[in-house]
């Protein structure tokens, strides 16, 4: 009605600029209600968002300085002079020293090849039996099956106990290879057939006999056993990574060479992960800091003003600083001789952030190192301490989740309010354009009245005018 109305025609009043003006002032005091809740919530939903992203990168960092084959806060590295030749990894239980060692040869594992095969062959019914070491495995063949069949269900069934199968040629013809995972001396494979004949061309003795053209035998060498000294002590070994030898120690052979192996305290290491923790807690303190924070300033006038950022006044958040210091100045019973933090020259600043004190940590390090890994790592361990206190926050449906789920759900009943206030508006603007619509109409309709009297009462006026 509000679009097609004539304004004023009867009145001379501005009709639709009249309706515009109360429907507004009804309209004015609720939607800007609505519109203040919903800039709200849209910046405690941003802040809430960034607070998640900050305490996810922390927990991973932690997660990275504490994994289960983390050696990061380890009191001993191991460092080998010939990575080309030897690499080492520590484990528990070892002890500072320096070890010589040659790596004479690789342990290596079978590798087979069948005599050259007729590419038109096309194989009876029967199987192979397929030995190494004490394990047996049988292979059906069908009648009619071809080299590259037989191949196929070699792979298949045998892929879990590590075998591979492949058909090498050349100008002579086609050979079935089979190679193995395991290494060692005594893990040679060898193959024998039953039924059709035809098979007879896929046996091997991978032990004793290497392949020819008419026969089938290992290629190059038998499987054979690692050989290394340590320190002139000669060393056999079944597989290349070896963690029986040294004690604490992960050996993995790589080539033959000599290399010096050297565990001694890890001081460098140390150092750069208690920089690397205390980076990773920092960026997560300045994080909460700039969702917090409350600025206060002056205006162009001289009036002071104050803003607050997102989550400046948010419990949970609060809640969650809290639970992060009771962690950071708590005892650690794992730590040995080290229960406190300050015992590394770590210290706290006013705005909550840490700063390191070099020469202490140096010397902390130096008469302490033995202990950092544990005060930092493991179940008990700092880092696994801070990390779980987190947990309730950052996990599925933790309050993280809970929070943002709400804070969504009063963004969609702000929706909904806002929606059932333009339709009450829409009814008020049609009510209130009818009423001055009529009222319009019916001061049109008196003004043509008292136009219609006036006219009749002028020609009576004429008319007595002349009668006289």
């Amino acid at each position: 009605m509000a679009g097609t109305s004539i304004n004023g025609v009867g009145s001379g009043y501005d009709i639709d600029s009249i309706v515009t003006a109360l429907v507004n002032a009804q309209k004015a005091p609720k939607s800007n209600q609505i519109s203040t809740q919903k800039s709200t919530t849209n910046t405690t939903l941003s802040g809430i968002g960034s607070l998640k992203s900050a305490l996810s990168t922390f927990q991973t960092a932690l997660g990275k300085l504490n994994g289960t084959d983390s050696t990061a806060f380890a009191g001993l590295a191991v460092k080998s002079s010939n990575a080309d030749a030897l690499t080492a990894a520590l484990g528990t239980g070892a002890s500072a020293g320096t070890y010589n060692i040659e790596v004479k040869n690789l342990a290596t594992s079978s590798k087979i090849a069948t005599q050259y095969v007729d590419k038109s062959t096309s194989f009876g019914a029967g199987s192979l039996t397929i030995k190494q070491g004490s394990s047996t495995y049988n292979i059906s063949v069908k009648a009619g099956a071809s080299l590259s069949d037989i191949r196929d269900s070699i792979n298949s069934q045998l892929k879990d106990s590590g075998f591979t199968a492949n058909i090498i040629t050349d100008s002579t013809g086609p050979r079935l290879v089979l190679g193995s995972s395991v290494t060692g001396a005594g893990s040679d494979i060898s193959v024998t057939t039953s039924g059709d004949s035809s098979l007879s061309v896929l046996a091997i003795d991978g032990a004793g006999t290497k392949a020819s053209a008419t026969s089938g035998g290992y290629i190059d060498k038998p499987a054979m056993n690692a050989s290394y000294t340590i320190d002139g002590l000669e060393m056999s070994s079944s597989v290349n990574k070896i963690s029986s030898a040294i004690s604490g120690v992960e050996l993995s052979l790589v080539a033959e060479g000599k290399s010096t192996l050297t565990v001694d305290k890890n001081t460098d290491g140390l150092k750069t992960s208690v920089q690397s923790f205390v980076d990773a807690y920092n960026a997560l303190i300045t994080s909460i800091n700039s969702l917090t924070k409350v600025t206060n300033t002056t205006d162009s006038s001289g009036n002071p003003t104050t803003t607050a950022a997102a989550l400046a006044s948010d419990s949970m958040t609060r809640n969650l600083l809290s639970g992060l210091h009771s962690q950071l100045v708590g005892g650690s019973s794992n730590g040995g001789s080290i229960k406190l933090l300050s015992q590394l020259g770590i210290s706290t600043k006013n705005d909550g952030t840490l700063q390191v004190d070099s020469d202490k940590l140096d010397k902390a390090l130096e008469k302490n190192f033995a202990s950092v890994q544990g005060f930092f790592s493991g179940d008990g361990g700092l880092l696994s301490r801070m990390s779980k206190s987190l947990d309730i926050y950052t996990q599925t449906n933790g309050l993280l989740d809970q929070r943002t789920s709400a804070l969504n759900g009063t963004l969609s009943d702000l929706a909904d309010q806002q929606i059932k206030l333009d339709n009450r508006m829409t009814k008020l603007t049609e009510t209130l354009m009818a009423k001055y619509t009529a009222m319009d109409t019916l001061v049109a309709q008196l003004k043509a009245t008292r136009s219609s009297v006036l006219t009749t009462l002028n020609a009576l006026n004429k008319t007595s005018s002349s009668d006289s």
